[in-house]
């Protein structure tokens, strides 16, 4: 391309980044404009993604050879430089009275410091005391030799010997135990780090022996895990959850993560679907499977041809299945199924029990973002107003002008968010109507960057699950804890890499789940380990606290009084 050209790509570039429809007077080649301008958006875009295709197949071609990819470093976004990753910066903000550090502190022992009496003048007096808080901590070994006492009894045969009081199992006191896993788990440090750690302070351990004591045998845990997820279901009529990418033995799985304010609660699982968040409302049971009428209803919604809604009609209606004899029926009766069809089917009839069952509370809403895996389960679903924000954040204007039309709208975006956040603690009728008529106005008036337009219809479509919270207050506005939770389990898996086997992956889970919960009830993860291990039992069961907690402060209120 020769200098004259590039100069007259270049020029012309200039003139479209100064155009801006709005100043044209005449209505008609406004409209002209701005379709032409929306044309070139669409082909820049498209474009891009020519190019990142082309990319990646170049990439993947340089790695067939052997060699590296084009390294992913990603540009800044032109034109906008608002973040909203934050939930931070989207609160609204609130006054606070300042509060002393030290209220938080626990004092352990008291001193009274004594002014030397015989430096004091003949007329002072006594004015009380100022109080100073000094912090330190004790790390040192406490090792016992234990003397057992043994005999033996030739009449019988038989040597008796003294056993090692409560807590002394396997060489170790219960601090020792409590204090490696609350490390481990709830301090994220790795295993090598752990040894190091106790080899400075004097304690003699093999990596063998650590191993098995942060893995095996913790059945009171995994006990009282599953205690905690009982009930936080039943705390709550809504429910946050989230899925998140996990390696286990070298193998893709899952790890899924639903939570309240009260608690959360991982399982690893390997599959992402319908199946697994059913069987994660319904912890500990197997998937039922049962043809109702709700079945038929839901096999109508995922479009399932007529022809097996009539073929389904012939099978045992109101008659709970198992899997296995659920998926008999199908193969012998439906032989011709889709592989979607089939999962369509399972899934609407698992549902379908899932909400006639009285084993476990039927969870009502779902915070969530809007992946398909979690649609059609719950009566509503309440959808991630941040998830939703992304979506914008993701469009990349090429002209001046739209990229103008973009920022006012994302302001206008976080600030429809920041009045729902103040309709959540006054709730009104009246307000609630305000705020559904502006949402129509945000997102069903035109905007002239059809980009912009497009995904504003998109979110239009989901108007009853975004603004579930003017019927339901209570709801979060959110997925942020159960994203956040699955941040922390990634961040686990970076410092100590994936695991390796299933019961390495359960002990993750139950601990992680534990160390989450107690944090969550105002509990040291490091005194509920000590206390469980020693079998003191100070601490009640965190069962039991998720209960008196949410009676005293009901998460679903609002569906109480309906």
């Amino acid at each position: 391309m020769t200098p004259k050209i590039i100069s007259q790509d270049k020029s012309s570039s200039d003139l479209l980044q100064t155009i801006d429809p709005k100043r044209i007077a005449d209505e008609s080649m406004r409209q002209t404009v701005e379709i032409l301008l929306n044309l070139i958006e669409q082909l820049q875009l498209k474009v891009k993604d020519l190019e990142s295709e082309n990319q990646r197949l170049k990439d993947e071609n340089n790695r067939l050879k052997g060699e590296q990819g084009k390294p992913d470093i990603k540009a800044k976004s032109k034109g906008l430089s608002s973040e909203h990753s934050s939930e931070k910066e989207r609160k609204t903000p609130k006054k606070h009275s300042k509060r002393s550090k030290n209220e938080t502190i626990k004092i352990d022992r008291e001193e009274i410091l004594e002014y030397p009496t015989d430096q004091l003048p003949a007329d002072a007096e006594f004015k009380g005391y100022e109080q100073v808080i000094i912090q330190d901590i004790s790390l040192a070994t406490d090792n016992i030799l234990f003397r057992k006492q043994k005999y033996y009894s030739p009449s019988v045969g038989k040597t008796y010997i003294a056993k090692l009081p409560m807590g002394y199992e396997g060489e170790f006191r219960p601090g020792i135990k409590g204090l490696i896993i609350s490390l481990y788990y709830g301090g994220n440090m790795t295993q090598g780090k752990l040894l190091d750690f106790l080899a400075d302070l004097g304690i003699s351990i093999s990596a063998g022996y650590l191993s098995n004591l942060l893995i095996k045998n913790h059945f009171l845990f995994e006990t009282e895990k599953k205690e905690v997820y009982d009930s936080g279901l039943a705390s709550s009529p809504w429910q946050h959850f989230d899925q998140w990418s996990a390696r286990v033995g070298g193998v893709n799985h899952t790890t899924n993560i639903i939570c309240n304010p009260l608690y959360t609660v991982y399982f690893t699982t390997a599959n992402k679907d319908r199946l697994t968040v059913l069987k994660g409302l319904q912890p500990g049971r197997e998937l039922k499977f049962i043809l109702n009428p709700l079945t038929f209803s839901l096999i109508q919604d995922f479009k399932i041809p007529t022809k097996w809604q009539n073929a389904l009609k012939l099978l045992p209606q109101g008659t709970v299945l198992s899997e296995a004899q659920f998926n008999h029926l199908l193969n012998k009766y439906l032989p011709k199924l889709g592989a979607q069809q089939l999962t369509r089917i399972r899934e609407a009839a698992a549902i379908a029990f899932y909400h006639q069952q009285t084993d476990c509370p039927v969870v009502q809403t779902l915070c969530c973002d809007d992946a398909p895996q979690f649609k059609l389960i719950t009566a509503d679903r309440a959808l991630c107003w941040v998830h939703e924000g992304r979506h914008y954040k993701k469009l990349s204007p090429v002209f001046p002008c739209h990229q103008v039309i973009l920022g006012q709208f994302i302001e206008d975006f976080w600030d429809y968010y920041r009045e729902l956040l103040a309709y959540k603690d006054a709730p009104t009728d009246e307000v609630a109507r305000q705020l559904k008529s502006k949402f129509r106005l945000i997102f069903e008036t035109p905007s002239g960057y059809e980009l912009l337009d497009e995904r504003k219809q998109l979110s239009a479509t989901k108007v009853s699950e975004l603004l579930r919270v003017l019927e339901h207050p209570k709801l979060p506005l959110h997925n942020n804890p159960a994203e956040l939770a699955a941040r922390t389990m990634v961040q686990r898996r970076n410092i100590s890499y994936a695991t390796g086997t299933i019961e390495g992956t359960q002990a993750w889970d139950t601990f992680m789940s534990l160390v989450a919960t107690t944090r969550q009830l105002g509990i040291s993860f490091f005194d509920y380990v000590r206390d469980r291990i020693s079998q003191l039992g100070i601490i009640p069961s965190l069962s039991t606290i998720i209960r008196e907690k949410s009676s005293l402060y009901p998460l679903g209120l609002s569906w109480q009084l309906e």
